[in-house]
């Protein structure tokens, strides 16, 4: 895996979903501040609602600009342990899982070379398991109740 394409590939997904977040965040703070989302009487509720809505996405579009800003500014080095910026193959069961391990952005995923690779965090149980371990480690992780077991393939 080139780790470079795949930090170039999510910079530039990031930055795609910056400017869609940007936009649909202002586009709901002028809703909520419009004089038309004035509440007509004690229970419309619709301009709370609105800044209720606005903040979130702002706080979206905040984490998105920090995740970008770190990979915009990660180091691609060689790897032989689970770390920050490190790719991770692993198998369980029959499957096979690729990852990207950053300090946040959790659940997004990119598609490189027709493979679906998702960013994972240490926050995460599978991210709390495998930090640290190298090539041949196996990480055990409890999942709805169900423990998995995940052999990791490779790191670079």
């Amino acid at each position: 895996m080139d780790k470079e394409k795949l930090l170039q590939t999510l910079v530039t997904q990031l930055q795609a979903d910056f400017e869609t977040l940007k936009r649909a965040a202002l586009a709901t703070y002028e809703d909520a501040t419009h004089s038309e989302s004035k509440p007509e009487n004690k229970y419309d509720t619709r301009a709370l609602e609105a800044s209720y809505l606005a903040g979130a996405q702002a706080q979206r579009v905040s984490e998105t600009s920090e995740l970008l800003l770190f990979c915009q500014n990660l180091r691609i080095r060689a790897q032989d342990k689970v770390s920050i910026g490190a790719y991770i193959e692993t198998i369980c069961g029959e499957k096979e899982n690729y990852f990207f391990y950053l300090p946040q952005g959790g659940g997004i995923s990119v598609v490189v070379d027709k493979k679906q690779i998702q960013v994972m965090t240490p926050a995460s149980p599978l991210g709390k398991a495998i930090q640290g371990l190298s090539e041949g480690d196996t990480a055990e992780v409890e999942m709805g109740g169900v423990k998995k077991k995940y052999e990791i393939n490779r790191v670079i």
